[in-house]
């Protein structure tokens, strides 16, 4: 009885850490998906990229598997949410872009 149950806690263990493992690689993804989306954004109000801020930021966020939920612009800064659901969680990540202070 002892050995079967020490095997459904390592069985229950070994599953609880896959699940965190899981859980924080798609935050470190969704993190670089609203970076990539905001530096898209960013390209696109300075000019390199011909189309809107925002749609250039939903292109980035969708190739990068997430969600965008929100794009604002103020002059040449962007700002964009992303997200997406984990295990049935919803998650989300921030990121801001534009030109170096000074």
């Amino acid at each position: 009885m002892l050995a079967v149950g020490l095997v459904g806690v390592s069985g229950l263990l070994v599953a609880a850490t896959g699940a965190v493992g899981y859980a924080v690689a798609t935050r470190v993804a969704l993190d670089a998906a609203a970076d990539a989306a905001a530096l898209a954004a960013a390209d696109a109000l300075a000019g390199f990229v011909a189309d809107e801020p925002c749609a250039v930021a939903r292109r980035a966020a969708s190739l990068n598997g997430a969600r965008l939920a929100e794009c604002d612009t103020d002059g040449a800064i962007v700002d964009v949410v992303v997200d997406t659901a984990v295990m049935g969680f919803h998650v989300s990540s921030r990121a801001r872009a534009g030109p170096a202070d000074g």
